[in-house]
């Protein structure tokens, strides 16, 4: 063969070559339920990766109905192999995705691709994605309730401290004094809460019940031994609140976010995914100032309940997906977990240990502040029975809304929750 026929050749292997990595770029189908400001921030992260991956990776990114239509959606779609590459999920759906069977397994080498391990995560938050020693999803973040409060009202009646928080925070005498103090000093309600919700009000009751070292499960029985008891003195503490009108009564989640952000309640218990909604309407001069924190002490010790948007991949039936395609799927979980600054700008704390280490994660405001409680955070039961738009909260709601606000003692309504409850297994 001549030198140039050799040439020849050669530039036609290496123009084949070139041709074969074009049309080599991975599109990742990606799902998720992200509206509102997460959608939003979601959907630059999106962006930014297809820009750090061109030519290699693209995600082709739908929103779906968040709660029970994405899940039935999801369900259905996995059955006939017609399922996302990616999607994001919640830790609490994990145990009945993983018994429906359809949620692969992140496996020991997945988590090494990723350059991801167990101590880059706060071990609830590994164990909220664990079942039976095997983790199904990557974490994205957590998501707790907080306690909003206004610093300009209750900094006029005397009732914050040196560092800027409420008095009160430790016990629960300490902090209905404050409520009370707020209430003599005018103010129409101390506390906004979503009393009109039960499913919401699932997080602060199972709060304050963590508070006790409470357990919903236990060894497969809804509210065994003294831990009805428990949830009765997490309703009776509600109960007393609003009887005494200390707190908003059949107020739904746009009221009370209303009612904050108006000024006529001093304080709302509420998600942190509502950062973004003081951080835009303070920087527009339409809110006083404002902080958010852990919630207040009431019983033993400090304890919140928390959610994890999460990343799984889905195990659709009669399709195995390719190496290179779960290499990309790989890559857009590990990268966006280890990008994950900016999604605190949606108030959720980052999964991601290192980045919550962060100096620029330090210095963002009030994210860092109520960034401690990671350390007393308290997931769902490990049961397919619990979970976001699952039937314990449905059941525990109907029972949850006349007793909050005062129409059904607690104990008798803990008595039925326990009843219907360990019916349903």
């Amino acid at each position: 063969m001549s030198k140039l026929k050799g040439l020849a050749k050669g530039l036609l292997v290496a123009a084949t070559l070139s041709s074969s990595a074009v049309y080599a770029q991975e599109t990742v189908v990606w799902w998720d339920f992200l509206a509102g400001g997460d959608g939003v921030r979601m959907k630059q992260m999106i962006s930014d990766f297809n820009a750090a991956h061109e030519g290699k990776i693209t995600i082709d990114a739908t929103t779906l109905e968040w709660g029970v239509p994405f899940y039935s959606k999801v369900q259905t779609a996995a059955a006939v192999g017609e399922a996302p590459d990616v999607m994001t999920y919640h830790a609490s759906r994990i145990p009945l995705a993983v018994k429906q069977g359809i949620l692969q397994q992140i496996t020991p080498s997945d988590w090494e691709t990723m350059g991801l391990s167990e101590d880059d995560y706060a071990a609830s938050t590994w164990d909220a994605v664990t079942v039976d020693g095997a983790q199904y999803a990557v974490p994205l973040d957590t998501h707790p309730i907080v306690l909003y409060y206004n610093k300009d009202i209750l900094g006029e009646a005397g009732l914050l401290t040196e560092d800027g928080v409420p008095k009160g925070m430790n016990s629960r005498e300490g902090f209905t004094n404050t409520l009370k103090a707020l209430k003599d000093a005018g103010v129409q309600y101390p506390l906004g809460s979503v009393t009109a919700d039960g499913n919401f009000m699932f997080r602060t009751i199972y709060s304050l019940m963590g508070q006790q070292d409470g357990e919903l499960m236990t060894d497969g029985e809804f509210l065994a031994g003294d831990n009805a008891g428990k949830l009765e003195n997490a309703l009776a503490v509600l109960q007393e609140w609003t009887n005494e009108g200390l707190q908003s009564t059949y107020t739904d989640y746009p009221a009370t976010v209303a009612l904050f952000t108006s000024g006529e309640a001093a304080m709302m218990i509420n998600g942190v995914w509502e950062v973004p909604t003081m951080v835009d309407a303070h920087k527009e001069g339409k809110l006083f100032e404002w902080g958010a924190v852990e919630l207040p002490v009431i019983f033993d010790h400090a304890a919140t309940y928390a959610d994890s948007h999460a990343f799984a991949i889905p195990a659709n039936k009669g399709e195995e997906m390719s190496a290179e395609k779960r290499q990309a799927v790989l890559e857009v979980m590990g990268w966006i977990s280890k990008n994950s600054l900016f999604w605190a700008t949606a108030g959720h704390i980052p999964a991601y240990g290192p980045v919550t280490a962060s100096d620029e994660y330090k210095a963002m405001e009030p994210n860092a502040t109520y960034s401690s409680l990671t350390d007393n955070m308290i997931f769902d039961p490990k049961t397919p029975l619990a979970g976001v738009a699952g039937p314990i909260f449905d059941v525990m709601s109907t029972y949850f809304v006349p007793a909050l606000n005062g129409e059904l003692e607690p104990e008798k309504a803990v008595e039925e929750i326990k009843y219907e409850l360990n019916d349903m297994q």
